[in-house]
């Protein structure tokens, strides 16, 4: 085979000999007319939902060695949802960016990727995409289910839940603390259909993954098989130059916005689908996923929008119990890493406990997927997940109340003299991936607490910003454009009748001078202004959520090749 890595390691001359010498330590002659495998390990201790994907790796390069090649363990950059500040979204391009030149810099043929925490995944197949050399993602999979007071608990739906009723004065604030070291049960990333466990299951069905291995958990030593044998697979497809854009087509992105829907899927997965299929220039738009995905029917009974949890949905079946159910949405021509179509994966794949996997007779929602809305408020888009949302509240008119920033919501959304009601529509600007910078993960806002201690537990609420997958409520986000890009969410003012017609996908501002208004001065006071670094790089070339917030100059493909040598 013509291998990659040959251009760094054949010949006699004195770039090769230092590329071999420096690479030696203890390998055979031979180690050098392998293929050389890199192992994009995206393991960190400030990464919790990663820390276990050294063990992960140790299979993987198991497999390659059986298989022929030579793995390398490739630290890549890690990006903890829980820990890093302002948002874990504002390096998910910094970390494509980094994994794919050093992939590009570096002798390698193919590259395993490891990824689990909601950006980590998203962030490896941008970066495979761009490089464009033989990849595979294994995801490090879900945490098993913990329990408070006999309870299972969901990671992340249940913190927004428990904090909601210690606000609302239900739960007392020890009951809320000692549910703590219950509500991370072992190694894994968050066990309800929040973003991480969202992007392993698409990433399956987008054919990045070796069809059913996605959603397993992560202390399931069958997670360490199916990883050593992605490390035999990526041999394969090094030797039969398997590449991303050999096989990932509109038909793949089709059958993962189907599998989106059926999942019940995070939002957040939108714009990372966006900009993945922007690498490999996939002509992929948000009408897409209305088009696609709203007739798709919700199946998968777990939280946010039902009861059971991930440990569950693997025992229920798993993702391709799931699809077989909606195997006439598919496009049948998708093919996966494996090189055969993914409907080839479906005809054994039965549904184990119909109460955690429903039928496609009897969903739990008829049509589940993603809408997507447009009108005064959202030219460009924004986007509501009907199946976390109050069914009631679809439909809805009410009066703005208005926050030009994360921190004039925190100052007043408990503030007694707050003028706001059960009908009113919160609205939160500022927040998306310029204005903050990094779109964080704040819309679903926090209801004020005289509202909470009435017994309201949803209201409409609108943001430029997203919110995590976990979250549920009736939430209008991603909002485009943004308020800092001048988008007319930034024209909103407290007062203002706002309309929520999801049925007919529309939000509108009822205002007759709404078009001539200026923004808000402490809208724009509040907006990022970095001066230097990468929030300055991001904030003068982050494009708009609704075409997956890649930087402008990220999108496409440069390839594999590096024309000149280093010494």
């Amino acid at each position: 085979m013509n291998l990659r890595s040959a251009h760094w390691y054949a010949g006699q001359d004195r770039n090769a000999y230092i590329h071999r010498a420096w690479m030696r330590r203890g390998n055979p002659d031979d180690a050098f007319t392998r293929p050389q495998i890199a192992i994009a390990n995206t393991a960190s201790d400030l990464t919790p939902c990663n820390a276990h994907l050294n063990e992960v790796a140790a299979s993987v390069s198991n497999g390659v060695h059986e298989a022929g090649g030579i793995p390398l363990n490739l630290p890549v950059v890690s990006l903890g949802e829980t820990n890093v500040r302002p948002t874990a979204m504002l390096w998910r391009n910094m970390a494509a960016m980094a994994a794919e030149e050093m992939l590009r810099a570096n002798p390698v043929d193919g590259v395993v990727l490891l990824g689990g925490c909601d950006k980590t995944i998203p962030a490896l197949l941008m970066a495979a995409a761009s490089v464009d050399i033989p990849a595979v993602v294994v995801p490090g999979g879900p945490m098993l289910t913990g329990t408070f007071r006999g309870v299972p608990l969901g990671c992340g739906t249940d913190v927004w839940r428990l904090s909601e009723e210690v606000r609302a004065g239900t739960l007392s604030q020890e009951a809320f603390t000692r549910s703590e070291s219950a509500m991370i049960r072992s190694r894994g990333h968050c066990n309800t259909m929040g973003t991480a466990s969202t992007m392993a299951l698409v990433a399956e069905a987008l054919g990045t993954v070796v069809p059913g291995v996605a959603g397993t958990p992560a202390p399931d030593s069958r997670l360490l098989e199916a990883a050593h044998g992605t490390g035999r697979l990526v041999v394969e497809l090094v030797a039969e130059d398997r590449r991303p854009s050999t096989f990932l087509t509109k038909a793949n992105f089709h059958n993962a916005i189907v599998a989106l829907a059926a999942i019940g899927g995070s939002t957040n997965a939108v714009v990372h689908l966006l900009a993945i299929a922007g690498r490999l220039g996939v002509d992929l738009t948000l009408d897409d996923f209305d088009r696609i995905g709203s007739g798709v029917p919700l199946l998968v009974d777990l939280q946010p929008a039902g009861r059971f949890l991930m440990e569950d949905f693997h025992r229920a079946g798993g993702l391709l119990a799931v699809l077989r159910e909606v195997r006439d949405l598919l496009d049948p021509t998708g093919l996966t890493v494996t090189g055969q179509p993914l409907v080839n994966y479906l005809e054994d794949a039965p549904i184990w406990d119909p109460e955690v996997i429903r039928s496609r007779a009897e969903p739990i929602i008829a049509e589940g997927g993603i809408a997507v809305l447009r009108g005064n408020l959202a030219p460009l888009g924004a986007l509501i997940k009907p199946a976390a949302a109050s069914p009631n509240l679809l439909r809805h008119r009410g009066k703005a109340v208005v926050f030009d920033s994360i921190e004039d919501f925190h100052a007043r959304i408990d503030d007694p003299d707050l003028d706001v009601d059960a009908d009113s529509v919160l609205v939160l600007r500022g927040c998306g991936p310029r204005g903050y910078p990094g779109m964080p993960e704040v819309s679903n806002m926090p209801l004020p607490k005289k509202l909470l201690e009435q017994g309201v537990r949803d209201m409409v609420r609108i943001c430029d910003g997203r919110m995590s997958g976990t979250a549920y409520g009736t939430v209008v986000l991603h909002v485009a454009p943004e308020a800092a890009a001048g988008g007319p969410l930034g024209l909103v003012r407290t007062g203002d009748v706002i309309v929520l017609d999801v049925e007919n996908r529309r939000i509108d501002v009822e205002a007759p001078d709404f078009g001539s208004r200026t923004p808000s001065t402490a809208m724009s006071e509040a907006f990022a202004a970095p001066k230097r670094g990468w929030e300055r790089l991001y904030v003068d070339h982050a494009q708009g959520a609704d075409t997956g917030a890649d930087l402008d100059f990220l999108v496409g493909s440069s390839g594999s090749e590096v024309s000149r040598e280093s010494h």
